[in-house]
This record gives C-alpha cells, sequence and structure tokens, in this order.
C-alpha cells in the first residue's frame, strides 16, 4: 500500500472497523469490546497528515449510529472529542513508546465512552450495564495489536 493514498488507506480501514463492529457477539463481548472505529482512526490520524480530521470523524461517527441504530450524532461527537484529544497529543503519540500510546488511547477512549455515557444518561436515565466500563480497558490492550497489523498493511 503506497502511503501516498492516506483517503485510500481510511476508506480500508473505516470498512474494517464497521465490520468488526457489525460482528454477532454475545452482549457481554460486544460490550466490552473495544471501539474499533475510534482505534482505527486514531492510527490513521496519528501516521497520515489530514486535513477536515474532525470531519472525517463526523462522517465516520454516522455511519457508525447508522449501522448500531443508536441516536445520530451520539458516536460521531464521541468521536470528535475523542479527535480533538488525539489531534492534541499528536506528535507525542507519534515519537512515544507503546506504553504511553497505550495511556493516550486509554484517555480517548474513556472521553468517547464519558460522552457516550453522558447522552444516555440524558436520554434514558442511568445505565446499569457496567461491562461497558471495560471498554477503554479492552482498547488500550487491543492497541499493540491493532498498531503493528496496521503499520503492516499500511506497506
Amino acid at each position: 500500500m503506497n502511503t501516498q493514498r492516506p483517503y485510500l488507506f481510511l476508506f480500508k480501514i473505516t470498512l474494517l472497523a464497521l465490520i468488526l463492529s457489525a460482528l454477532p457477539f454475545s452482549e457481554i463481548i460486544l460490550d466490552a469490546s473495544p471501539f474499533w472505529l475510534l482505534l482505527l482512526y486514531t492510527y490513521w490520524l496519528v501516521n497520515f497528515p489530514a486535513k477536515g480530521s474532525l470531519f472525517i470523524a463526523l462522517i465516520l461517527g454516522v455511519l457508525l449510529d447508522i449501522l448500531q441504530g443508536d441516536i445520530l450524532g451520539q458516536n460521531a461527537l464521541a468521536l470528535i472529542l475523542a479527535s480533538v484529544f488525539i489531534n492534541n497529543v499528536k506528535q507525542s503519540f507519534y515519537v512515544s513508546n507503546l506504553s504511553t500510546q497505550q495511556v493516550y488511547v486509554f484517555f480517548a477512549s474513556s472521553i468517547y465512552l464519558a460522552f457516550f455515557f453522558l447522552t444516555y444518561f440524558l436520554m434514558h436515565g442511568i445505565n446499569n450495564n457496567y461491562y461497558l466500563l471495560l471498554t477503554p480497558i479492552s482498547s488500550t490492550l487491543i492497541w499493540p495489536v491493532v498498531r503493528f497489523l496496521l503499520a503492516k498493511f499500511k506497506h
């Protein structure tokens, strides 16, 4: 894969993320699974110079909302907020070691989850599904594998 075509690479990893998000698992596994779109989009944000990254995050989030049947804009705004964080730490993220990158992914996933909980709370009340709290941890643990595989897939 030629790195001169970052938007083609984004299209491919978006399809992969949407497929991973739609896989049929038990409800516990789905609730504790990582935010696939956030992980793959984080890799793309850090490794490719992009203009309009927040607009791209909006489009990707709306696609995920449509796929999952969530409130339209819920994933989009959560992905935008997490992308703003990643953009702020982008240069540090790129040169950091793996464990520091995992901390950044944990914080980005926590921002995503906090916004997700906030919108759910405003619409439905308190959410008793505590397996969702495992999502930032699972995103952090799967980040090295995602980074390795996408680095191989990029070239």
